[in-house]
């Protein structure tokens, strides 16, 4: 008996499904997991775990934070870079800032909520003060300077808010510190003749020329790169071998121990480029501050 052409239809749809979902659900899978199984491959697939002892402690491709129940950094551990997953080093919430090199406003917040100990939900750091306040803050940490360029000497961006007589060109009629909310004093007393105001909050400036200074910090500022800025996927457990030596000093002062001794462990955990010429040399910061506990453990 000949089919209607309408079942036939529905019955090789449902003779692809079941092949599909054979290939793709079952075959497939177990393929890649035998596979992964494979000496050498194992240890990867399993998630890199590293074990202390018979407890995991962590993954060797998943960055943490190393900071007491406060959020303070410990100063026996080396830090890890930045993260924007979650409330950092969140696996289920991997993500970057989405902030970009144009991002060197701040949404300054409400000084009503601050003064009652709120905090304004609409009030956002631009990348450029994120980057300034954390220079500051290692800066102070590591007891080098933290200054860099388009900083403020208080560790926000270096903006100002320059009014002109014909909206983007004439003489300068006022200026304004855009990152800096009254009572604050300006990083500079005057531009081109005029007095640098601070900012006051729900002041319209869109018709200021955004104005960013450079000031006088170093070129090469003693602070990396990637002390400052978060990766991309807000994971990352590396960092440059330059921020892994410029805590050296103090982990060594909280440990006790020759600073020769930190940086020769620095050296141990420090891989080179990838294949030799992709990507940068890098220090896994998770474990080296495992090895670190375990050659040299901290003083109680």
């Amino acid at each position: 008996m000949r089919l209607p052409a309408w079942l036939n239809q529905h019955l090789a749809a449902l003779r692809t499904l079941l092949a599909l979902t054979v290939l793709t659900g079952l075959i497939y899978p177990l393929t890649i997991l035998a596979f992964a199984q494979l000496p050498g491959l194992k240890h990867h697939a399993d998630g890199s775990l590293i074990t202390v002892g018979d407890t995991t402690v962590a993954s060797a491709v998943l960055g943490q934070a190393f900071t007491d129940p406060a959020g303070r950094p410990l100063p026996q551990y080396f830090q890890s870079r930045p993260s924007a997953a979650g409330d950092g080093y969140d696996p289920t919430a991997t993500a970057a800032s989405n902030l970009g090199p144009e991002s060197i406003v701040d949404t300054l917040p409400d000084p009503a909520l601050t003064a009652a100990g709120a905090s304004d939900a609409n009030a956002k750091l631009s990348l450029l003060t994120q980057v300034c306040a954390r220079s500051r803050a290692i800066g102070e940490r590591e007891g080098v300077d933290g200054g860099r360029p388009y900083c403020t000497p208080g560790g926000v961006g270096a903006v100002l808010g320059v009014f002109r007589r014909h909206g983007i060109t004439g003489a300068v009629t006022r200026v304004v510190s855009l990152n800096e909310p009254c009572p604050a004093t300006p990083f500079l007393a005057t531009y081109q003749g005029k007095t640098v105001e601070c900012a006051t909050y729900g002041e319209d400036y869109s018709k200021a020329v955004v104005t960013p200074i450079r000031g006088d910090a170093p070129p090469t500022p003693a602070v990396p790169a990637d002390a400052v800025t978060a990766g991309g996927s807000g994971l990352d457990p590396s960092i440059s071998p330059a921020y892994a030596s410029l805590q050296a000093p103090r982990i060594a002062r909280a440990r006790g121990i020759d600073v020769a001794k930190v940086r020769e462990l620095i050296d141990a955990h420090t891989t080179g480029r990838a294949l030799a010429f992709m990507g940068e040399p890098s220090v896994n910061v998770v474990q080296l501050n495992i090895d670190l506990d375990r050659t040299y453990p901290a003083r109680s």
